[in-house]
């Protein structure tokens, strides 16, 4: 007699064909360790900053195992209308255009003066805006200064929230948390 090696009904019950649990993954539970992931970067658009890179800046941030807390992946993420975004332990830095040249607004360009100026940034100042023409290091520099430390900055206003649902003290918070000469980053020690 010859046995079925995978019988479809046993005991009277149909038996599944497939498994149908879902996948652990950062958007689902929470995560043991830090993933960092690479989306599709889009048409157009690019991924200057590598995994390397983002692993090399963390592991020299100083109360790294603070901030740890709860974050669960940096994605690279798919390019077009922002520099980064922040979703309850997942932080995105967004696809950078393949042009290394884009225009930036007058009062975001003089929020960040200080920035620019430490990346040495070439740029014209135009009647409605300022186009800055990035190398590729600068725009490495500028998504692990800025939008990183941007992002992980909402973290920690999330992690350090009653609720640890939402980021309640928000923008002004996550761009001031990291900078040394801010007031309110006395939470960050920094060496």
């Amino acid at each position: 007699m010859n046995r079925k090696t995978t019988p479809k009904v046993k005991d009277g019950r149909v038996q599944k064909k497939n498994r149908h649990e879902i996948t652990p993954n950062y958007w689902d539970y929470r995560q043991d360790t830090l993933q960092v992931a690479i989306e599709s970067p889009g048409k157009g658009f690019r991924h200057f900053l590598k995994k390397r890179d983002i692993v090399r800046f963390l592991e020299i941030l100083p109360n790294w195992k603070e901030i740890d807390i709860e974050l669960d992946a940096i994605l690279l993420a798919k390019g077009g209308g922002s520099d980064g975004w922040y979703n309850n332990g997942v932080i995105g830095i967004c696809a950078w255009e393949k042009n290394k040249t884009c225009s930036l607004d007058k009062e975001y360009f003089n929020a960040h003066l200080e920035l620019f100026k430490r990346l040495e940034l070439d740029y014209e100042i135009k009647k409605e805006s300022v186009v800055c023409h990035f190398t590729e290091s600068q725009i490495i520099a500028y998504q692990l200064l800025h939008v990183l430390l941007h992002e992980i900055g909402h973290h920690h206003d999330r992690i350090n929230t009653k609720s640890k649902n939402r980021t309640a003290r928000g923008e002004k918070y996550a761009e001031e948390w990291f900078d040394p000469e801010s007031p309110k980053s006395n939470e960050f020690i920094w060496p």
